[in-house]
């Protein structure tokens, strides 16, 4: 278990850095977002089952490509896919270098936001107490939480504050975080949400669960880093968002799909050859039909450049091959 202070310094050496360098939603995963309007749930993190990691959660970072409807299908609605951010994974993300030169162009920021990546961070811990009626818990009382921007920066901050002498994941001197639920201009806000000032041991009965459960490792829950084949099939789909194209059932599902629909029978994509692998399937934290979403600030890339005199668009349905074309020209003067 890494001590405060190693968390503390490489908390430190992140903040000087420019940013942005399993299962789908089994009931392990506690759903903070659906807690009452004006209610409280405690919470208790436990370190990562991962000793190399310095932390006691881990990044994962999604990227959305929107589409209107499924090609073939035109009772679909809209769908949403989301894919992985090759940056979680220390690798260049071949998306996210078209979308951050669209921050150099005011007409064209607001598209960048839309295709920018979403961070969000898995925990694990006790629910210690939950304004919630769960239709069922896992028998593991070992939760995982994927926590949103807003709170995670509550709980960054706290750790960066020099009055916290402990580790809030010690099992004898560590403290609970209560997730507080309000609302904010129609969304959910957990910025009333904080630390507990009084430090507590784990009960008797957590202590058990830790010794016959074990800590997960929280890497495991991210979804498995894409293959060649995979990240040529992304890239593809992002273009075919970015022009307003219905999302192809059958060229991409057996590689990764809206959140629902069923791979097809036999893959005929015409993307890539190799064998097929299974869609990627990730961990998420989307709340239910009910639930008050919380809001995300807008992305901003680093260190992004003055933006330059936009150019005048093309209109309002512009194609994903013009704005990059648009962008690349820019870019060779």
């Amino acid at each position: 278990m890494a001590t405060l202070a190693e968390i503390r310094a490489k908390l430190q050496a992140q903040n000087s850095k420019p940013s942005g360098e399993g299962s789908i939603g089994d009931n392990a995963i506690y759903p903070h977002w659906n807690i009452p309007e004006n209610s409280e749930a405690v919470l208790r993190f436990l370190p990562d089952g991962n000793k190399d990691n310095t932390f006691f959660w881990t990044e994962r970072a999604m990227i959305k490509l929107p589409f209107n409807s499924v090609k073939g299908d035109a009772s679909s609605g809209p769908v949403q896919v989301q894919i992985p951010c090759m940056e979680m994974y220390g690798d260049a993300c071949p998306i996210l270098a078209e979308v951050r030169q669209w921050f150099k162009d005011k007409s064209l920021e607001d598209l960048g936001r839309k295709y920018w990546k979403k961070r969000s961070y898995i925990f694990q811990g006790f629910v210690v107490s939950s304004p919630l009626q769960e239709d069922a818990t896992p028998e593991n009382p070992i939760r995982r939480f994927i926590i949103g921007p807003q709170i995670f920066n509550i709980i960054k901050s706290a750790l960066m504050d020099p009055e916290m002498e402990d580790l809030p994941t010690d099992y004898t001197r560590g403290v609970d975080f209560r997730i507080n639920k309000t609302t904010k201009g129609g969304y959910a806000d957990y910025s009333t949400s904080k630390w507990s000032r009084k430090t507590t041991p784990l009960t008797e009965e957590q202590n058990k669960s830790i010794e016959a459960n074990g800590l997960f490792n929280l890497n495991d829950f991210l979804p498995k880093k894409p293959t060649e084949v995979e990240i040529k099939v992304m890239e593809e789909m992002f273009r075919a968002s970015v022009d307003g194209e219905p999302y192809d059932a059958e060229k991409y599902s057996q590689y990764f799909r809206p959140a629902g629909l069923k791979a097809p029978a036999t893959g005929s994509g015409t993307v890539a050859q190799p064998q097929p692998t299974p869609a990627v399937k990730v961990e998420t934290a989307q709340p239910t039909v009910t639930a008050t979403p919380e809001p995300t600030t807008a992305p901003q890339p680093e260190s992004t450049p003055a933006p330059e005199q936009p150019a005048q668009p093309s209109g309002g349905n512009s194609k994903a091959e013009d704005i990059l074309a648009m962008i690349r020209a820019r870019q060779s003067k």
